[in-house]
């Protein structure tokens, strides 16, 4: 007999919270069963199998989608193959690692010839410090051949994304600075921390630098400000009101909003829908990419944190 097993039996057994089973089920990774007599979850002996192939392969780092495409699969050709690719990225990220530390023990050696109670030496290490940011040089400072460009291109490769989740966004008013000189933002600045003082829910932030232009373009932003019922044109000191439609939006958190972080998270979040074929780029007029950044009273870490907002739309046949 086929014996049932409750929702926080397997749970407990095996080490996984009862939302994680519920969003297996979700995807269509495993199925459960309900009793005229019991209200929660039960899980079948096949499911409970199939639940620990889930585990082993979610340890293997296995994406969710792959292994959908697993049990998808007739045979065992689709898991030999992610698999494989799996082993692949392994030996890459270990071939980088292996000459990440080739680079770091060179660095060692060429600071072991540094005198850091001379003054010149140490400040000569710091200038070629500050390069690094700014462009590859030819030759670091003690006079060989410069591992820069190498440590970029191995650090960038073993760069992990950013974790990227889906919010939804609601239709509201909101303010726009326009693109106007810097006294103009100021002025919208000082507007906005006045209207934000005055608002009554405080939950949620309202201010939005938005990129009309793709920031790898220009990386300069205009400034929205989202507005509550009671603010009316007279509040706003001249400045616009325009309806934001909201929707669904991709977002991902950076450390800073340097130009370069800026463009690299710009390009992670474009890159995560090119691999999501439901979903796309809402490139509608009025949609654009947006960020909130924390004001430097917040900047209790040492750095701003900045989350971007990419405004997404699920594919239709007509749009596909």
């Amino acid at each position: 007999m086929n014996e049932l097993i409750k929702i926080k039996e397997v749970s407990d057994k095996y080490d996984v919270t009862a939302r994680t089973l519920r969003y297996y089920e979700d995807m269509g990774l495993i199925t459960s069963t309900r009793s005229n007599d019991y209200a929660y979850r039960l899980y079948d002996e096949n499911a409970v199998k199939r639940l620990e192939q889930i585990l082993i392969l979610r340890k293997l780092n296995i994406s969710i989608k792959d292994i959908q495409h697993i049990f998808n699969a007739l045979g065992s050709a689709v898991v030999l193959d992610v698999l494989g690719k799996k082993v692949q990225n392994i030996d890459d990220e270990v071939a980088l690692l292996h000459e990440l530390k080739e680079i770091v023990l060179d660095f060692i050696r060429q600071i072991e010839q540094i005198d850091f109670s001379s003054n010149s030496d140490v400040k000569l290490l710091y200038d070629k410090a500050k390069e690094i940011k700014t462009q590859l040089v030819n030759v670091d400072y003690i006079g060989k051949p410069s591992n820069v460009s190498r440590l970029i291109e191995v650090t960038k490769k073993l760069e992990k994304r950013s974790d990227i989740r889906i919010v939804e966004l609601p239709a509201c008013r909101m303010i726009t600075s326009g693109s106007g000189d810097d006294e103009t933002m100021s002025r919208f600045e000082k507007l906005w921390n006045k209207l934000d003082k005055q608002r009554k829910d405080k939950f949620f932030p309202r201010d939005f630098g938005a990129h009309v232009v793709p920031p790898e373009i220009d990386p300069a932003a205009v400034w929205w400000y989202a507005i509550e019922d009671w603010v009316s044109e007279e509040d706003t000191d001249g400045f616009e009101i325009f309806t934001f439609e909201g929707g669904l939006f991709a977002t991902a958190v950076t450390p800073d909003w340097e130009t370069d972080i800026i463009i690299k998270a710009y390009n992670n979040i474009n890159n995560w829908l090119a691999e999501h074929d439901k979903l796309m780029y809402d490139d509608r007029p009025g949609h654009h990419v947006m960020f909130h950044a924390s004001g430097p009273d917040k900047d209790f870490l040492g750095y701003q944190q900045v989350e971007y907002y990419f405004p997404i739309g699920i594919k239709t046949e007509r749009s596909k």
